[in-house]
């Protein structure tokens, strides 16, 4: 008998990954198949398992991958042969989503379906922009229209002469290709010409940007600014309002372009903390963790392992705690092979992913760095004349085995993988350096400046505008030899530190020119 299917109509927000709801995350992560929009963020995709199928129905104003109708087909279809099915679209399903639609489609064919609310690109995508759909004693109402309809027909569904002054704030979604016909008839219809209005594209994504004009000119501004869909119109006296409520105006890095280098593994935890602040991270993985361990070494290893002949195993990174454990495992041992080992993890977040992989770190110096933890080590004690293993990339930095040999260490390197620059950058993030639009980038190892430097062909100049912000000193020794200097170098080596000396940085420098700019205006 073929299993019950479910379909998910689920709403993945204006275009800020992290703006989906919990339960639509839930989802993805459960899905065998997902149907996707173009205006769903595509960075939500990498949250359905790997072996879910991924089919692509996006619409653009004039080409479909998919008719509305072999939409409903697909969702039909899975759903009856008994799969778990999540229909990812932008914005909220039931905000001139089609979602209803679709769940009609669906009750009709006998097949489960739950529609998942998503925050709406009306609200949130204005927000974005520092425009509040509601203000009080500016704005105690609002409406929200669809422009797919041409205001010039007689049989339109949208009065735009009632609407023109039917609520304070009004929103136009896919309203980009009619703009003047929809200003001239919501100014026929009794608004003001002079009433704000603006333009907001790719809302809540690293390239929005706002375009703002009295209403009787926001055709001709849209025009000279080559304003393209997705974008939302907006027209009300809370557009003015954003010279204030801007969110760059509100935190140091809300709307900024953050350039995040990490490994895609890594970058997670980097790009959350970002987001929280208001960032848009650009994510450019420039590590790629490529194996390079010798069977026979880490057999041998393995082997010394088990017998407790090493005092110490020093693990400098997380990738090279996840890469010594999976080579353990395939040479048939495990976490009970250190039980005999003392046990140091270079940073926090290293001596995290050991504990999650059941080892506990007998020491984590108060630094992350190779000569705080050779210090720290060798303060400890039982390092002279005894054997230390260090997993290792392959080109790791040398301060660390450098000093424990310095004590008279036996050290033992092992080289497990090696931290090359990814075969296929992103396009669109390269483009977006090239262009100078970054305005901080943030590496959090050596090997992240190196193969960034690698990608561009040792071509560090299109960064020269950006803030350069280095997780530590060794890597803003790095930054340097490659020509970049650095303009923020974290005293608490992990993520949260780094995040935390930019936002600092960032927020001392906005004060420094509001001072400055202050003091220009008075003198004068």
């Amino acid at each position: 008998m073929t299993p019950l299917g479910h379909v998910w109509l689920v709403g993945a927000g204006p275009g800020d990954p992290g703006w989906v709801t919990q339960a639509g995350l839930e989802a993805l992560r459960r899905a065998e198949v997902v149907v996707y929009d173009r205006l769903a963020p595509a960075e939500l995709l990498s949250e359905a398992p790997a072996s879910a199928q991924l089919i692509n129905a996006g619409k653009e104003p004039t080409r479909h991958a998919m008719t509305q109708d072999e939409i409903n087909a697909c969702l039909v279809e899975h759903g009856r042969a008994g799969r778990r099915v999540v229909r990812l679209k932008g914005g909220d399903p039931y905000v001139f989503g089609r979602g209803g639609e679709e769940a009609i489609a669906l009750s009709e064919a006998g097949v489960p379906c739950t529609e998942v609310p998503g925050i709406t690109s009306a609200i949130a995508g204005l927000a974005a922009a520092g425009i509040p759909i509601t203000h009080r004693g500016v704005a105690v109402s609002f409406a929200v229209v669809t422009g797919h309809e041409d205001p010039t027909k007689p049989e339109e569904q949208a009065n735009w002469h009632r609407l023109a002054t039917a609520a304070d704030t009004l929103v136009v979604l896919m309203g980009v290709g009619r703009l003047e016909a929809i200003a001239d008839a919501l100014i026929a219809g009794g608004r003001p010409a002079d009433t704000p209005a603006a333009l907001v594209q790719e809302a809540a994504t690293s390239n929005q940007r706002v375009v703002a004009a009295p209403l009787t000119a926001i055709a001709a501004a849209a025009r000279e600014h080559e304003v393209r869909s997705p974008a939302l119109f907006v027209v009300g006296e809370v557009v003015r309002l954003r010279e204030q409520l801007d969110p760059a105006s509100l935190g140091p890095l809300a709307g900024k372009r953050v350039l995040v280098t990490r490994s895609r593994r890594q970058a997670s935890t980097l790009v959350d903390a970002l987001r929280l602040e208001g960032a848009r991270p650009l994510e450019l993985p420039t590590i790629e963790a490529q194996r390079r361990a010798d069977p026979a070494a880490v057999s041998g290893a393995a082997h010394k392992l088990r017998e407790g002949r090493y005092a110490w195993v020093a693990f400098t990174s997380a990738i090279a705690v996840d890469a010594f454990l999976d080579a353990l495992a395939e040479a048939g041992a495990d976490a009970r092979a250190f039980a005999n080992t003392r046990l140091c993890a270079v940073g926090a977040a290293t001596a995290r992913t050991m504990a999650a992989r059941g080892l506990i770190a007998d020491l984590v110096p108060d630094e992350a760095t190779g000569e705080a933890a050779a210090a720290a080590m060798i303060e400890a004690g039982g390092i002279r004349n005894e054997p230390v293993l260090l997993p290792r990339a392959e080109g790791a930095q040398p301060a660390l085995p450098a000093g424990l040999e310095a004590a008279g260490a036996l050290v033992e390197s092992l080289t497990l993988y090696l931290s090359a620059a990814p075969a296929e950058p992103p396009t669109e993030v390269l483009a977006a350096i090239r262009g100078g639009a970054v305005d901080a980038a943030t590496f959090t190892s050596s090997s992240t400046v190196k193969n960034l430097a690698a990608i561009f062909d040792g071509d560090l100049s299109p960064l020269s505008d950006a803030t350069i912000a280095c997780i530590g000193p060794s890597t803003a020794e790095t930054a340097r030899g490659l020509g970049l200097e650095p303009d923020v170098v974290a005293t608490e080596h992990s993520v949260p530190g780094l995040v935390a000396a930019l936002r600092g940085h960032l927020w001392e420098r906005r004060a420094a020119t509001t001072t400055a700019a202050a003091e220009v205006e008075h003198a004068s």
